[in-house]
């Protein structure tokens, strides 16, 4: 089963809701990232959605699309981001999601970013523009061995 099906069962079992907050990797800077991420783990998170900078986060409202703004001016990447996520893993125990769009996952490669997920200890991504239909039509298709290579996994938002 996997830490964030377990953290739902967790959280059903104990009649709560979860607490998961969303941050944008870079924003304001890597460093705070990581920092935030520490933060939110301590103040009771259960899962901590990362969101890779996007230059038309067209679905998300004006403050992310205000902080991709601001972290694509500093350079920051999903690369930035999967390092984020690998030092703070030292620190924390709490399921994080990659939370991004299906381009910086196409640009990084299918096959890199299984690899470098599972090495930074990502438990899913989250592709928020990838609905079913087109799924089938990408490389992102084979998501399933995806989930399987990160033993993680790969989920879609279905619009």
């Amino acid at each position: 089963m996997s830490r964030i099906r377990d953290t739902f069962a967790e959280l059903k079992h104990s009649g709560r809701v979860g607490f998961i907050p969303f941050i944008t990797a870079g924003d304001p800077d890597l460093v705070t990232t990581e920092l935030l991420l520490v933060e939110l783990a301590a103040a009771g998170a259960d899962i901590i959605e990362l969101g890779v900078p996007f230059s038309d986060p067209v679905a998300d409202g004006a403050v992310i699309q205000r902080a991709s703004e601001r972290t694509l001016r500093k350079g920051v990447t999903l690369s930035d981001a999967l390092r984020c996520v690998s030092t703070v893993k030292e620190h924390i125990d709490v399921p994080i999601v990659l939370f991004s769009y299906l381009n910086p996952l196409l640009k990084f490669g299918q096959d890199r970013l299984a690899k470098k997920a599972k090495q930074a200890g990502v438990d899913a991504v989250l592709v928020t523009d990838l609905i079913p239909e087109e799924a089938i039509a990408t490389p992102f298709h084979a998501r399933a061995s995806l989930a399987r290579e990160m033993k993680c996994r790969v989920m879609l938002n279905l619009l």
